[in-house]
């Protein structure tokens, strides 16, 4: 497969913006993903099925909760080492990405971020190890985009020292294999609060999502709680109301803008190999003005939205990357790989379609990223409200 040959775009020398350290960090996760993964990726995506083997090598190369500081087991690296790791881990595939992903900026952090030092010491150092898989319950059944609006709840048990969870959560990534869910539900005075569900509580089922032309090697869940008693030190302390799971998102989103990049680039690098490669009319592909005008168009959009992501990274390094930033980056690099994946597709003719090449599976894979964690119409009315000052959301 091409992804075994691929080479780094860099048209705008990009590289050096880059340390030591962070080229060192890509190119060990690229050597791993090269060696563990894109050899078995296809026969999983065409299984449908979870390599779950692979939770604990991610957390031996430290692709789990890489910016956590390293005494709760984290790597204690910067934001761009973390997209960096992100945009290799999704040149393979966007679902070995959402399982890092999700790991790290959406349960790692919530627990570091709004955890008691108790739970930071449970919970991360197993999490960071990969001995432990995470999963983040937020979406429901009839509330997506307007998580406000949620229904789980959690209400006082008769002791004094546990919850009574009720509810369910839908479109779950590692929900089937998770031993930890960081779940938000509203508390009796209707209030959204974090709080910590172990596998095993008794009323907690995990049921698998099954028929996805989509993401179809992650592992894809619900999360169902009927009376399910959770000890009140398992609430998350320090966070109350959306700005929880939103705050979560943001470093979520912020490590998707990296990792399309990444499926941007390998269906870019399979075009353009194919386009010397294959020869009709007597020439290659790639001497035809139709197939140079698509290639021309790919490497630029991925120019842009290169400078782009590193920028928003040096933002997060300093602390000053806003919320609207961080989806303006999500909607640009999605909405970019998706079209470099049609139109590379477009490129390999009907050898585009098989499992052959990464392009197709790339292709369905993108058609989920540009829905969760924000559809690519709500970052649009984000990005808009933040220009006009006003709420379109209301």
């Amino acid at each position: 497969m091409y992804t075994d040959k691929f080479e780094y775009h860099d048209y705008y020398l990009m590289d050096e913006l880059l340390t030591d350290e962070h080229k060192l960090i890509r190119d060990s996760v690229r050597q791993w993903v090269k060696k563990e993964v894109s050899p078995i990726i296809e026969d999983y995506a065409q299984k449908a099925e979870f390599p779950v083997h692979l939770v604990k090598q991610l957390g031996e190369i430290g692709c789990f909760g890489p910016t956590i500081p390293t005494e709760y087991g984290g790597g204690g690296l910067d934001q761009i080492s973390y997209g960096l790791m992100m945009m290799e881990l999704e040149r393979c595939d966007s679902g070995l990405r959402s399982t890092a992903s999700v790991q790290g900026s959406l349960v790692m952090y919530p627990i570091y971020t709004y955890g008691s030092k108790e739970q930071r010491r449970k919970y991360l150092p197993k999490l960071a190890s990969g001995e432990w898989l995470g999963c983040f319950g937020l979406t429901e059944p009839s509330h997506g985009s307007d998580p406000g609006s949620m229904i789980t709840n959690i209400k006082d048990a008769d002791d004094g020292k546990h919850v009574i969870l009720n509810g369910a959560k839908m479109w779950i990534s590692n929900a089937p294999f998770a031993q930890v869910a960081v779940v938000w539900a509203k508390n009796e005075a209707g209030k959204i609060q974090g709080i910590i569900v172990e596998r095993g509580m008794e009323g907690f089922t995990t049921p698998t999502t099954h028929g996805k032309w989509s993401l179809r090697a992650s592992a894809t869940g619900e999360l169902v709680f009927d009376n399910v008693k959770v000890p009140k030190e398992n609430i998350l302390p320090n966070v109350q109301g959306l700005k929880g799971p939103l705050g979560c998102l943001s470093s979520a989103r912020y490590g998707i803008a990296w990792g399309a990049l990444g499926a941007a680039l390998d269906c870019y690098d399979t075009a353009l190999r194919y386009s010397k490669e294959r020869i009709q009319f007597g020439k290659p592909i790639g001497q035809f003005q139709l197939t140079q005008k698509k290639l021309a168009e790919m490497i630029t959009e991925i120019t842009k939205a290169q400078l782009l992501t590193w920028r928003l990274g040096v933002l997060k390094n300093e602390g000053r990357a806003t919320p609207a930033q961080i989806s303006m980056a999500k909607r640009n690099n999605v909405n970019m790989a998706i079209q470099i994946a049609r139109e590379g597709r477009q490129i390999l003719g009907g050898m585009g379609i098989t499992g052959e090449y990464s392009m197709m599976r790339h292709s369905m894979n993108l058609e989920s990223v540009i829905t969760y964690e924000g559809t690519h119409d709500i970052h649009l009315l984000i990005t808009g409200q933040d220009v006009t000052g006003l709420n379109a959301f209301k």
